[in-house]
């Protein structure tokens, strides 16, 4: 009888903390979609389905881009323009006009985050692109994305990358826990660390050059992440060098060769 009255009392403190019962229970590869897993079913990248797709393949994470419309409405999108609409100058409404190939209309970041609530296995990788409009408008976006995610009870789901700096100090100042990395690759690890980033995500020729700071990472307790690795000798050296987080365009060949 105790122990049935401590579970229930349990599953009453995971329910008013909004928090997944399983919320923590994460993939343990280090593997990150890029734009989701897209390549080989030759799904549009950023899409819905290239998530459902590295969720499908039990992908640690799925990275995905994000920008803000005119009307302030977060989108899920690569490049500054969706099928030549300017993203930043345009509303939403009007980027409903054009769909991806498969049918889907431009996804927001609400609907991307929920779909990614339908699972617990794959982290959503969040990376908010710099506005080309002005420094406002990507603090704008930080501050939108840090809000949503907490409205969505996310918080656990997403982790924050940006090429822009002052947009990551933005969301640790909005959420002192956030999980954020850079982009960019001009700032050392201890650097990082000063400035309570919570870790590295750097191309791999920047690693290559720098090739003390995935140790110098590890030290500091900061997650190395590397991006965007495609080849198969690339792969195997990073799986090597023993780096937390591989964001690659072929999932499938770096799930292959970590099971090998």
């Amino acid at each position: 009888m105790f122990k049935k009255i401590t579970l229930v009392l349990n599953f009453l403190i995971i329910v008013a903390l909004g928090v997944n019962a399983q919320s923590l229970n994460w993939n343990k590869n280090l593997v990150i979609a890029h734009r989701g897993a897209w390549k080989t079913k030759s799904l549009p990248q950023n899409s819905i389905a290239s998530l459902k797709e590295a969720i499908r393949l039990n992908c640690y994470g799925s990275e995905f881009d994000v920008h803000l419309t005119a009307d302030s409405i977060p989108v899920v999108n690569h490049d500054a323009d969706f099928l030549g609409i300017k993203i930043e100058t345009s509303t939403y409404a009007q980027l409903l006009e054009k769909e991806l190939p498969n049918g889907e209309k431009i996804p927001t970041l609400e609907a991307y985050i929920k779909e990614g609530l339908k699972q617990n296995k794959t982290k959503l990788i969040l990376e908010l692109k710099p506005s080309v409009v002005s420094k406002e408008r990507g603090q704008l976006l930080a501050s939108i994305a840090v809000k949503m995610v907490e409205r969505l009870n996310a918080k656990k789901w997403v982790d924050y990358i940006s090429f822009d700096y002052d947009m990551l100090k933005k969301i640790i100042e909005l959420d002192p826990k956030a999980h954020v990395q850079y982009l960019k690759g001009e700032i050392d690890p201890d650097q990082l660390l000063k400035d309570k980033m919570s870790g590295l995500d750097y191309h791999h020729s920047v690693f290559k050059k720098n090739p003390t700071w995935i140790e110098m990472a590890k030290k500091n307790k900061l997650v190395s992440n590397v991006w965007t690795v495609n080849l198969e000798e690339d792969l195997k050296y990073f799986l090597d060098q023993k780096v937390d987080l591989i964001t690659t365009d072929e999932p499938e060949l770096l799930l292959k060769l970590i099971k090998n």
